[in-house]
C-alpha cells in the first residue's frame, strides 16, 4: 500500500505557545533580561548514558522541534493572562509578546543512530531565547527518540513482517499518539490505525474490527460477512472472539460466497491465546481451503521480544499490530538526557554535579566505519576539530539566523535514511537484548578543555 499524501492544509497545533513551559524558564528569562544578559549561548540536549536495555538510540522529533522554535508565539489571551497574573515583569512580557527566535540550530539528522554524549540538538541564540525553548524541546526529542528507538528493535527483531502501530488509544495524550505514529514509521513500521498520522504525515493507514463488533451480531459469520459488504477493501476478520479456529473455519466456508460477490478475504487477526500456536493452526486451516494468500495478523502485549521468539519459533504470521509497548516505551519510558549550557559570551562552560559532570563547548560527533560498511567508532571532539579522511560529522546545520538553511527532509525520505542507518548497526547491536557496549571516543582536545574550564572554575 502506497503513502497517502499528507493534507497540507492540516495545520498541527504542536502546541506552539511559549508558556507551554516550566515556571524556572521564565524565572531565569526575567532575571536574564533585567541583568542584560543576552550575549550568544550555546545549549546541547544529549542523553547522559544509554539505558542498560539499549544497545543505541534513534534519533527522531527534529522536524517538530524546529518549527517549534520557528513558529513558537504568545497570543493574545495569554498575554492577558500574564498581565493579569501579577507575577512577571513588564520587560519579560514584552519580550514573550514580540518573541521571534533569531539563532542557529545544528543536530543529529532524524534517523541517526546515536549514543551517549551525542547532541541531538545544538541551539546557539541570545541567551533568553535560548533558555526559554529547553522544556518543549526535550518534550519532542526525547520521546520521538524513545519510540523510534523501540520501534527499530521491534523491525530489527522482525524484518520481513509488516508492523503496524495500533497505540493511539493507549498513548499518554493525542499528541503523544500522533508523534509516536510518525516515530514508529520513520523507523520502519508499515503504518498505523492512527487517522490523524495518515492526514498530517502520510502515514499508511490499516485497521481492522474490534470484538464489539463481532459480538453486536448474531454469530461470526454474520458479523464477518456484513464487515466485508461495508468495507469490501477491508476484509481482515478478527477471529478469536469465542474460538480461534473454528472462526477460521468460519472464514474459509464464508470465503467462496465473498469471491463471488467479487470481495477476497485479505487477512485473519489472531489478538489472544498462544499466538504463535494458534497461527499454526489457522495457517493449516487456511491453505486447506486454498486461501493460501490470507495473511495473519497477530496483536495483543507485543513487544520486540515476544516478536523474536515467535519469528525463532517460524510462526506463520505476516503481520504485526502493536500498541502499548511502543507508544509509551514500557521497558524504558524515559531517557536520562538533558539541555545543558555548553557556552556563553564565547566563553566554555560545564557542571561538574556528581554523576551529572558533561563535555564543554559545541561538540561534534564523527563516525568511522568498518570495512563491512558497519559502525566501527564514534568520536566526540569540539565543534572545530577535523580528524581525519576516515571520519564522517554527524551535526549538521539546520537554522541560520532564524531562517532554514533548506526544507526540511519529507518523512519517505527520513524513513529510507533510517533504513539505511540501521543497516549499519554491528550484528551484537541487532539483538533486543544487546547491553551499551559501542565504542566512543573523546578527543584530546576536548578532553583538555575540560580541564581548562575546571581550572578557570576553580574545580
Amino acid at each position: 500500500m502506497s503513502a497517502p499524501q499528507p493534507d497540507p492544509a492540516a495545520a498541527i497545533d504542536y502546541g506552539r505557545s511559549l508558556l507551554l513551559t516550566d515556571l524556572y524558564q521564565l524565572n531565569m528569562v526575567e532575571a536574564y533580561l533585567a541583568e542584560g544578559m543576552e550575549a550568544p549561548a550555546v545549549f546541547e540536549l544529549f542523553v547522559r548514558k544509554l539505558p542498560e536495555t539499549r544497545g543505541f538510540l534513534l534519533t527522531a522529533g527534529l522536524e517538530q522541534a524546529i518549527r517549534f522554535l520557528l513558529e513558537a508565539r504568545v497570543d493574545g489571551g495569554e498575554l492577558d493572562w500574564l498581565h493579569g497574573s501579577g507575577r512577571f515583569s513588564q520587560q519579560l512580557i514584552a519580550f514573550l509578546r514580540d518573541f521571534r527566535f533569531s539563532g542557529d540550530v545544528e543536530a543529529l539528522p532524524e534517523g541517526t543512530l546515536c549514543f551517549a554524549d551525542q547532541p541531538l540538538i545544538r541551539v546557539t541564540a541570545p541567551m533568553p531565547e535560548a533558555q526559554l525553548v529547553e522544556t518543549r524541546l526535550i518534550n519532542f526529542l526525547q520521546y520521538q527518540t524513545l519510540v523510534a528507538t523501540k520501534a527499530a528493535r521491534m523491525k530489527l527483531a522482525a524484518p520481513e513482517a509488516a508492523l503496524v502501530d495500533f497505540g493511539l488509544r493507549r498513548a499518554h495524550s493525542g499528541e503523544a499518539g500522533l508523534l509516536a505514529a510518525r516515530a514508529a514509521y520513520l523507523a520502519g513500521f508499515a503504518g498505523t490505525a492512527s487517522v490523524p498520522a495518515a492526514r498530517h504525515f502520510g502515514v499508511p493507514l490499516f485497521g481492522t474490527m474490534a470484538h464489539s463488533f463481532v459480538q453486536a451480531h448474531e454469530n461470526e459469520r454474520a458479523a464477518f460477512l456484513s464487515f466485508a459488504r461495508a468495507r469490501p477493501d477491508q476484509t481482515t476478520f478478527l477471529i478469536d472472539t469465542f474460538d480461534t479456529e473454528a472462526a477460521a473455519e468460519k472464514v474459509c466456508a464464508l470465503a467462496p460466497k465473498l469471491a463471488a460477490a467479487g470481495i477476497p478475504v485479505r487477512g485473519v487477526r489472531i489478538d489472544s491465546g498462544d499466538l504463535g500456536a494458534h497461527a499454526l493452526t489457522v495457517r493449516a486451516i487456511l491453505d486447506a481451503a486454498g486461501l493460501h494468500e490470507v495473511r495473519i495478523v497477530a496483536s495483543g502485549g507485543l513487544d520486540e521480544y515476544a516478536l523474536a521468539e515467535l519469528i525463532d519459533r517460524k510462526a506463520p504470521i505476516a503481520a504485526y499490530g502493536i500498541g502499548t509497548s511502543l507508544v509509551t516505551s514500557d521497558d524504558q519510558p524515559a531517557l536520562d538526557c538533558a539541555y545543558k549550557l555548553k557556552a556563553y559570551d564565547g566563553i566554555a562552560r560545564r557542571k561538574r554535579s556528581e554523576k551529572k559532570a558533561y563535555w564543554p563547548g559545541p561538540v561534534q560527533v564523527y563516525r568511522r566505519f568498518a570495512e563491512d560498511g558497519t559502525l566501527a567508532e564514534d568520536l566526540l571532539t569540539t565543534a572545530d576539530e577535523a580528524p581525519g579522511a576516515d571520519w564522517r560529522p554527524q551535526v549538521v546545520p539546520f537554522v541560520r539566523a532564524g531562517r532554514l538553511l533548506a526544507p526540511l527532509p519529507s518523512l519517505e525520505s527520513l524513513r529510507e535514511r533510517t533504513a539505511a542507518q540501521l543497516a549499519h548497526l554491528p550484528a551484537d547491536l541487532r539483538r533486543p537484548d544487546a547491553p551499551p557496549s559501542y565504542e566512543v571516543a573523546v578527543s584530546d582536545r576536548l578532553k583538555a578543555l575540560a580541564e581548562e574550564v575546571d581550572r578557570r572554575t576553580g574545580q
